[in-house]
């Protein structure tokens, strides 16, 4: 098995609190209403958001992917950290065992928020992982936390 580790980091104009509530607390009821156009729905199959809980992410038709499963590994509100892992996919194929999110939220200078996204393709046996795949999946991710953040600022409430 090979590991493929990439960094990316996203700002924000919220609050940390907010941010990290979104992401890693409410991120079941947010994304499906921050990101219609992509994700149908996100369905607990065990848990409710505790470590160990299991999820399923079901995409609209047309997307390319049609579901993911996730396992929550770690929620840490004191040290504002999240950490997550698609654990069953339809678009593994026999490439992907997993992958695993670490992502750490913390204060930015002006107010806003820094998150800090450490992720890891684990793929099966020596099957390498193209660059252009990781960048596709890891652009998709910074256009989510965009569209999260533009939901948020629109409904102050949410």
């Amino acid at each position: 098995m090979g590991v493929f580790t990439h960094e990316m980091e996203v700002t924000s104009t919220l609050s940390t609190a907010r941010v990290f509530k979104a992401y890693a607390l409410e991120s079941d009821t947010i994304f499906p209403k921050a990101v219609p156009h992509a994700i149908k729905g996100v369905e607990y199959l065990q848990g409710t958001g505790a470590p160990g809980s299991i999820r399923m992410v079901s995409f609209v038709p047309g997307l390319g992917i049609e579901y993911l499963k996730e396992k929550v590994d770690a929620v840490d509100p004191d040290n504002l950290s999240y950490t997550y892992t698609v654990i069953e996919s339809d678009v593994f194929k026999n490439m992907i065992e997993k992958i695993s999110y670490e992502t750490k939220f913390s204060e930015a200078p002006n107010g806003g928020t820094i998150v800090n996204v450490t992720t890891k393709f684990y793929s099966v046996g020596d099957v390498e992982i193209k660059e252009e795949a990781i960048k596709d999946s890891l652009q998709n991710r910074s256009q989510i936390f965009k569209a999260v953040e533009e939901y948020l600022l629109a409904n102050p409430d949410a």
